[in-house]
């Protein structure tokens, strides 16, 4: 026992969490130990969040991030929003400062219980996003799914949100389409070097879009909170809606806003499930409380 790490399940709009407390600890979660966790009904997950200690001065937190395919992850914004309510809880902190893979993270909790994430700046080149081949305009590129002369979808727009992400633009209902299907194809196609998160999208009014997300080493979730960061910032780099969008997922609604600064701020809620302690390396696990947090 003494070799666990505590941790807590948590959700955010349904984006299933794991958040595990490594500080003090020399090691990190194993992929193994993600895999067996992603394996069990009761800890089923899409993202750990690994709370680590400060590598770098001025920030409070490093936070390692692991897929439940065991493979590592740069950015998880609904994840981000759990870490802040489990910090929140135990230090009483609003305001938060954490590195990533991806850099830079501030954070706040606010009065009402949501969170804001200052997710970074969006970027949009090509090597940035990355591709496998150089598309001027981002925009709109070269990519469909289906027959050449019916493509089911096409022309995504692309983003790096710290990871890379490719959006759909459709008419129809976002739930008329097989992502279960399409979303493993597009995750894994050549033009993506290091994969991408695969959003379908539905504009249904200037402030406000439907999306659904199949996300890169997690599969079909209910939330993506790096997905609607970058669906919202391509919507409005293509002028299909404003700066500040209102994103419907499966699990609820995310609320974006792109500053005019460049930077991207999410804000959401986050929900404790239960907490209990686990072996980093195998992923062996007890239960030691629920209920509300």
């Amino acid at each position: 026992m003494s070799n666990r790490a505590p941790f807590a399940k948590m959700n955010g709009l349904g984006n299933e969490i794991i958040v595990a407390d490594m500080r003090g600890r020399a090691d990190r979660v194993a992929p193994a130990a993600a895999l067996a966790l992603a394996a069990d009904p009761a800890t089923r997950f899409d993202q750990i969040m690994a709370i680590h200690n400060a590598r770098t001065p001025g920030t409070g937190w490093f936070v390692d991030i692991l897929n439940s395919d065991g493979s590592s992850a740069q950015a998880c914004g609904n994840g981000m929003r759990c870490v802040v309510q489990a910090l929140a809880a135990e230090t009483g902190d609003r305001l938060f400062t954490f590195e990533t893979v991806a850099g830079i993270l501030n954070a706040e909790e606010h009065a009402d219980g949501l969170i804001s994430v200052d997710m970074g700046k969006p970027k949009f080149g090509w090597k940035d996003i990355p591709l496998a081949e150089e598309f001027r305009d981002t925009r709109a590129i070269e990519l469909q799914a289906g027959p050449i002369d019916a493509p089911i979808l096409h022309s995504p727009s692309v983003v790096s949100m710290g990871n890379p992400h490719a959006i759909f633009w459709v008419e129809a209902d976002v739930w008329s389409y097989a992502l279960d299907r399409i979303g493993p194809l597009l995750e894994n196609h050549p033009i993506f070097p290091e994969r991408a998160n695969i959003t379908i999208a539905q504009v249904t009014s200037r402030q406000a879009m439907t999306i659904r997300t199949w996300e890169r080493g997690a599969g079909l979730t209910r939330a993506c909170g790096s997905a609607a960061c970058a669906a919202a910032v391509a919507g409005a780099r293509t002028g299909r809606t404003e700066r500040s969008v209102a994103l419907t997922a499966p699990g609820g609604v995310l609320r974006v806003t792109w500053r005019a600064d460049d930077h991207v701020v999410l804000t959401g809620p986050a929900e404790w499930e239960f907490s209990g302690r686990f072996d980093p390396q195998t992923g062996v696990w007890t239960r030691e409380t629920e209920g509300v947090h």
